[in-house]
């Protein structure tokens, strides 16, 4: 069975950093493109980043690049999201989506391009 779990999230204040872990088990972790997105309540889920099976192609969405970092660990079956200058408007529910491809497409810069998803984790940004 293919399992993708996100874990990191919590409430921090506005100008915090927080980093979040997507975990893959099931089928090897080097063969998915992996990507991470986010929903706040009544709005679509929105493309935040996505990272290519070797880790060296990365892309961003607009609204987080500068801010927002994701990277991965193959020999640890692990993707991060680092992200910095949280703002209130980060809020929302964070989830971790795997691709099983290494071929990278614009597919991958929106949902439907991912086979398997996490069950979310929040994040909650105050001030």
């Amino acid at each position: 069975q293919v399992q993708v779990v996100e874990s990191g999230g919590g409430l921090v204040q506005v100008g915090d950093s927080l980093r979040l872990s997507c975990t893959i088990t099931g089928r090897t972790f080097s063969n998915y493109i992996m990507g991470w997105f986010r929903q706040a309540p009544g709005k679509e889920r929105e493309f935040l980043a996505v990272i290519h099976t070797s880790g060296g192609t990365r892309g961003y969405a607009d609204s987080v690049e500068g801010r927002f970092t994701i990277s991965r660990d193959n020999a640890k079956n692990t993707v991060t999201l680092q992200m910095n200058s949280l703002q209130v408007e980060d809020t929302a529910v964070y989830y971790c989506a795997a691709a099983e491809t290494k071929t990278l497409t614009r597919d991958h810069y929106g949902p439907g391009g991912y086979d398997y998803w996490g069950q979310g984790t929040q994040v909650t940004v105050s001030s």
